[in-house]
């Protein structure tokens, strides 16, 4: 099989240029139609055109000869569906070879990456059965039943595969399964949530429940309703909101929902929808609390954000592991990193 022709195609969807606009990124050095002889594997590129392409694709040149394979399963009526072609192949290619990476990393380390479902066969009819299966989730992870810390990173540990791409598409998140059922992918848009960082621990958590729970029997509406429930009940279970709360209440305070807030990672809208769910309050209560949020447009921009860390170190932590066991070298650091030798050295202060 010529990996380098699909890869090369790969690389140009990845980088969001058609043939003519590759073309032109290499001053057209090579004509389009050579460029398409290249990916179909009519012809194979001599080491200069391969340097060449590397640069203008962004890419080591040791990308194309690599011959891992992955499949990311899209869903005809997802999300992604709804991008234009161009941006839904740009954000799929940079998956799968971030994802590569990864995987590749983890192979090495000899990293057991198998994904257990702890909810797979728990079936899902109301929103107690949501908070079950958070609690079940919990147990199983053994996370107590107190604030979570970073969420991506609790993911990865748990073999989910988290990437962050930024996109112009209007999305927080989606996720898919790779080579089948065999890999959990949640991806999250970087645009959108690196300055929310209580929405990106939401929106991964959405995405998990959508990946884990028997929902997709119900109809759409209701199945993201379920998956917002799950996500909530997973950042603030069911007995420390009404701890913090201290039992039902009559009126909530903007100071406290605000404390709780920052202790749990969890927005004040989801808090007081939740408190709702929960029968902590009343329907007409709710109704008058969210008017006047809205009204003082905290709907957007809510008056105290999230201070705590959204993010993972895992692959940097599993990459310099086996730089210092020696199960890899300084150019194939570089390379799982995509990045260049000398880039490697100076960015990481290595000698």
């Amino acid at each position: 099989m010529n990996y380098l022709a699909s890869r090369l195609k790969s690389a140009r969807l990845m980088n969001g240029l058609s043939l003519q606009g590759l073309a032109d990124k290499i001053d057209n050095r090579i004509t389009k139609q050579s460029l398409s002889k290249y990916e179909l594997g009519k012809v194979i590129p001599d080491s200069e055109m391969i340097g060449i392409l590397s640069e203008a694709l962004v890419v080591r040149p040791d990308y194309f000869f690599s011959d891992q394979v992955l499949e990311i399963d899209i869903p005809e009526n997802g999300k992604l569906s709804l991008f234009t072609a161009k941006e839904r192949n740009r954000i799929v290619e940079i998956a799968k070879d971030e994802l590569g990476r990864y995987l590749e990393l983890e192979q090495i380390l000899g990293i057991e990456t198998r994904f257990d479902n702890p909810l797979s066969g728990v079936l899902i009819q109301s929103f107690e059965d949501i908070d079950k299966a958070a609690e079940k989730l919990r147990e199983f992870w053994d996370l107590g039943t107190g604030p979570l810390s970073n969420v991506i990173e609790l993911l990865e540990d748990h073999h989910v595969k988290v990437l962050e791409i930024e996109s112009t598409e209007e999305f927080d998140g989606f996720c898919t399964w790779v080579n089948g059922k065999n890999i959990p992918l949640i991806v999250l848009n970087k645009a959108k949530l690196n300055d929310a960082p209580d929405r990106k621990r939401f929106t991964a958590l959405h995405e998990l429940a959508h990946l884990i729970l028997e929902v997709n029997h119900h109809p759409e509406k209701e199945k993201e309703k379920f998956c917002h429930a799950f996500a909530t009940a997973m950042l603030i279970p069911e007995e420390r909101l009404r701890i913090e709360l201290g039992g039902k209440r009559s009126r909530l305070s903007f100071h406290e929902l605000a404390a709780i807030k920052q202790q749990y990672g969890i927005s004040m809208q989801a808090l007081v929808y939740r408190a709702k769910d929960l029968g902590l309050i009343s329907d007409n209560y709710f109704r008058q609390f969210y008017a006047m949020f809205n009204q003082l447009g905290y709907r957007k921009n809510e008056p105290v954000a999230y201070e705590g860390a959204e993010h993972s170190n895992r692959f940097s932590q599993l990459l310099f592991r086996a730089l210092a066991e020696d199960f890899i070298s300084m150019s194939k650091a570089a390379s799982l990193k995509n990045q260049k030798l000398a880039e490697f050295r100076k960015e990481n202060m290595v000698v």
